[in-house]
């Protein structure tokens, strides 16, 4: 099967079920944007040498792998694809909560850069936060986005900040930002 299909040549591509849209489409501009933070994800998880985050982060990647599907889908092509359920969302609040039990309490904004792998986390994070945006734009212009998946993508950007902490503290850094007062 070959990689290209010359049907994108125009600058429209089909959603999950056929349809075909723009691609600027806000659904692609989503979806999109959920296959940056799989990639950006990616370098987390290649930077990781415990095996339990390991697993940990591939399994977010294949959620958002069907987070992707999701948000390319329309109508009944949705009800064929496996759900973010609330269980999900649960999963990271609880190794939310687990990692920020051992780390200090923050007072102070962080500035990313105190190791590779901590700088990539953040770097996630942003996009993170950039995919919720859009997400929340869609369900703006009407389109159906269940529930869980906006709490799961939420959620998923607390977590990244959260072990982006774990992982500068691993590596005691202080990368924190105090502004000066005038």
């Amino acid at each position: 099967m070959k990689v290209y299909t010359k049907k994108g040549d125009r600058g429209e591509t089909s959603l999950v079920g056929g349809k075909r849209v723009p691609k600027n489409h806000i659904r692609v501009e989503a979806y999109g944007a959920i296959d940056e933070l799989i990639s950006a994800i990616g370098i987390v998880r290649a930077c990781e040498t415990d095996e339990y985050y390991r697993k940990f982060i591939f399994g977010i990647q294949n959620k958002l792998m069907n987070i992707a599907a999701i948000l390319a889908s329309e109508g009944d092509a949705v009800k064929q694809l496996p759900e973010i359920s609330g269980s999900d969302v649960v999963e990271l609040e609880n190794e939310i909560d687990r990692i920020t039990g051992t780390l200090p309490k923050l007072n102070h904004f962080v500035i990313p850069g105190g190791n590779l792998s901590e700088s990539f986390a953040h770097l996630a994070r942003s996009i993170c936060r950039r995919s919720e945006r859009i997400i929340v734009a869609l369900t703006q212009e009407g389109h159906y986005v269940p529930e869980s998946l906006e709490a799961y993508v939420n959620r998923l950007s607390d977590f990244l900040f959260t072990f982006a902490r774990k992982l500068n503290c691993d590596a005691e850094n202080q990368e924190i930002w105090i502004p000066k007062i005038k």
